[in-house]
């Protein structure tokens, strides 16, 4: 019989793609969103169950968990910008509403949780390698309360509810609900489109993991066996770039013409982690690259795909929370 997965913010960026990844490899999917960026963003969306809703109402949490196998958890207000425009509904989604989730899920036999955290929770570290047993120094509300979500999921963990952390690089390349602020993206678009790329600053470092390793990083942690994934907590990434260096592999991919100019910047901010653990521990080897993410996104370009690329609400989130005005 085939596993039941249900997905929190399963029609976001990243939901989207793991959505139509897990069905094509034989899973019962059901996303749960509150689909502000409309529900046109699966390609298989006749075999995947689609409710609506918001994670703060746990009654229909309660109705629509029932029955599942596994349960990964997306749904937040993602990034610092979109979380600082409203603090108060940051806090309700990304902290509130997660503890009764866990308790839900628990309750109603759900076997494995994985949580999407974000390699954030680290803050601003020199050292060279920024492993999962170090000390954690989160400096925005938005981390800090993904830092404490790890921390209450953790409480949770026991033989029959497997308890696993993911802690993402920044994600770049192509989704059917495109975000265009993210840092490779930010740089594709504006390379493709302006023929101009501003680099703030370019020394910072930025780890990246493209969103087919992405999406695949999840399939690992559903099967992998739980003694090795139980409790435990894995930064999924791959190239610690450069600022400057990933504007130079834009570049590279999408013409010589493109003008680099160079700004200096007082945000030094400058993130790498290490992703050793998830290779070692269930083999997660990545396999695609910063510049197939550029590609993707060329050849999405060239093909008109999306509407306005530069200006269109549903790229950017920010400006999508300033749309909807969500309460």
């Amino acid at each position: 019989m085939k596993k039941k997965i249900f997905i929190t913010g399963g029609a976001g960026y990243v939901g989207c793609a793991l959505a139509d990844y897990l069905v094509e490899k034989g899973y019962a999917v059901t996303v749960f969103d509150l689909f502000i960026y409309g529900e046109n963003v699966f390609e298989k969306k006749n075999d995947i169950k689609i409710i609506k809703g918001d994670i703060r109402d746990k009654k229909l949490l309660e109705e629509s968990i029932k029955n599942h196998d596994i349960v990964i958890h997306l749904a937040c207000i993602s990034n610092d910008p979109s979380f600082d425009l409203n603090p108060s509904l940051g806090k309700s989604i990304n902290l509130d509403a997660f503890e009764p989730l866990v308790k839900i899920s628990k309750n109603l036999n759900v076997e494995r949780f994985i949580y999407a955290s974000s390699s954030s929770v680290y803050g601003i570290k020199d050292m060279k390698d920024v492993h999962e047993d170090i000390p954690l120094d989160p400096i925005t509300d938005y981390s800090k309360f993904k830092a404490q979500c790890e921390e209450i999921l953790m409480k949770y963990k026991d033989e029959n509810f497997t308890t696993v952390v993911i802690r993402p690089a920044t994600v770049c390349g192509y989704s059917k609900r495109q975000r265009l602020d993210l840092i490779v993206n930010i740089l594709s678009n504006l390379g493709y489109h302006k023929k101009e790329i501003s680099v703030f600053g370019g020394e910072q470092l930025r780890p990246n993991i493209h969103i087919k390793d992405m999406i695949r990083s999840y399939k690992y942690l559903i099967e992998a066996d739980k003694k090795l994934v139980n409790g435990e907590i894995f930064n999924a990434g791959w190239e610690n770039l450069s600022v400057s260096k990933i504007a130079n592999v834009v570049k590279s991919e999408l013409g010589d013409d493109i003008k680099l100019v160079v700004t200096p910047t007082d945000d030094n901010r400058s993130y790498h982690i290490s992703s050793k653990k998830i290779r070692n521990k269930i083999n997660f080897i990545t396999k695609y690259t910063i510049n197939d993410a550029v590609k993707d996104l060329k050849l999405a370009f060239e093909k008109k795909v999306f509407k306005d690329s530069l200006n269109n609400p549903d790229f950017f989130n920010i400006k999508k929370m300033q749309e909807i005005n969500l309460k």
